[in-house]
């Protein structure tokens, strides 16, 4: 059996199956602890503005939704953003994009010291997105999933006003099964592709993920959007997989049936989300390839990093809408 990537999430079939978050807590008018206090009995902690800071990197599609979600809620005035760098090493996320390597808010160098301040004995693998309390240098979540929807629920007395619904009431029951079955076979079956370590899991793999984005397509082909004629959150979970599909699943994780390009409906779907002010401006090819490529040596044993793909056609009409 080939070696794992990540050992403590690798199952003994060779099935990738990724770590639990260990922070859920949530920010929300609810919390019953005053202003500048920390978490109530249900580890509720208070709304405020310009309290909470969101960490993140660019070339994770994890904290990429959260980094959209934010500005297309008018959140950015609301909760700062720190940004870590692509190369993470055994140490992890590193803010060496800042001057002299640390937060300038937080006052760290390294991520892991804010979950050490809030766990002492973590020893899982440290993640973003994290939205940080300033206030106590503690982890709020890692609960990127969450994490999204609060801002959309939670935070709304401060979204901007012309605003989007993302996560409408009348849409959630049917949105939360699709976003689970995106999450399943293409958020996380890209990562079960690459990391998987037998032939079996990543077989699997690779039929689950592309029998999704066949269905996805279908979907797709007579509707704008995946629930119709206004973006939600399903689409930014959908378009963060779909951005790094040919510059790192494809050939990095061997999600190769077909390229993004050549999925004719996906591909003008994505194009428009990109052309869509808040996506599009929000992505780093180069940090995408240098993370991508770069980190997992257990895949890519050289660390080179591959020129292409040629990624003008971005630019391209999507003639959708």
């Amino acid at each position: 059996m080939a070696r794992a990537q990540f050992s403590a999430e690798t199952a003994g079939s060779g099935e990738f199956v990724r770590q639990p978050n260990r922070f859920t807590g949530r920010v929300t008018p609810h919390s019953t602890s005053p202003p500048g206090g920390g978490p109530d009995e249900q580890d509720r902690w208070p709304l405020e503005a310009g309290r909470y800071r969101l960490i993140w990197c660019r070339a994770c599609p994890w904290a990429h939704r959260a980094r959209i979600v934010r500005g297309l809620l008018g959140l950015a005035d609301v909760i700062s953003l720190g940004t870590v760098d692509p190369i993470r090493d055994e140490r992890g996320w590193r803010f060496a994009l800042d001057p002299d390597g640390f937060d300038p808010v937080l006052g760290i160098g390294f991520l892991s010291e804010a979950y050490l301040a809030t766990d002492a004995d973590y020893t899982g693998r440290v993640t973003v997105p994290a939205l940080v309390d300033t206030l106590t240098g503690r982890v709020v979540t890692n609960d990127y999933p969450q994490l999204t929807l609060d801002f959309s629920t939670e935070w709304r007395r401060f979204h901007k006003p012309d605003a989007p619904d993302l996560y409408p009431v009348e849409l959630r029951p049917e949105l939360d099964a699709l976003m689970a079955e995106i999450h399943r076979d293409v958020n996380n079956g890209v990562y079960r592709c690459g990391f998987a370590t037998s032939q079996e899991a990543y077989d699997e793999a690779y039929l689950a993920l592309f029998a999704r984005l066949d269905a996805l397509s279908e979907r797709l082909a007579g509707r704008r959007y995946l629930m119709g004629d206004a973006i939600t959150e399903a689409d930014v979970r959908f378009f963060t997989t779909l951005v790094r599909f040919d510059v790192a699943y494809h050939g990095h994780f061997k999600c190769n049936r077909q390229k993004l390009t050549e999925m004719p409906v996906l591909w003008a779907y994505a194009r428009d989300l990109f052309q869509t002010p808040g996506f599009g401006d929000t992505v780093d090819f180069d940090h995408i390839k240098r993370h991508y490529y770069g980190t997992h040596r257990e895949i890519n044993p050289t660390g080179i990093v591959p020129l292409g793909p040629d990624l003008s056609g971005w630019a391209t009409p999507h003639g959708r809408g």
